[in-house]
């Protein structure tokens, strides 16, 4: 069975997630205060089809909502994964429509 990790990497502005120590994918962020701005969610196509990034957004997620922070997913695919896993207690800022 692979081994699976899910980072965040500061230095970055990114969470990382790998398999076996292999770089799989990430999503990047954008750290203002109060808030964690999600901005682009990439797994590689290596990787793909293996449910990796559910399982980043999920671990990234539940890492940001844990600082107390808000967040704002401006990622689609963070948006739409926030739609169908809505997180209780935790402020969500919906970028502007307009």
């Amino acid at each position: 069975m692979p081994d699976i990790t899910v980072s965040r990497n500061d230095d970055a502005s990114r969470y990382e997630i790998r398999l076996d120590c292999t770089l799989a994918g990430y999503a990047e962020f954008d750290r203002r205060p109060g808030e964690f701005r999600f901005t682009h969610t990439e797994i590689d196509h290596a990787f793909q089809g293996r449910g990796l990034a559910q399982q980043l957004a999920a671990e990234a997620l539940a890492d940001a909502a844990a600082t107390g922070d808000a967040i704002a997913p401006y990622c689609p695919f963070i948006a739409s994964y926030l739609t169908k896993h809505p997180l209780d207690g935790v402020e969500i800022r919906l970028p502007n429509q307009g």
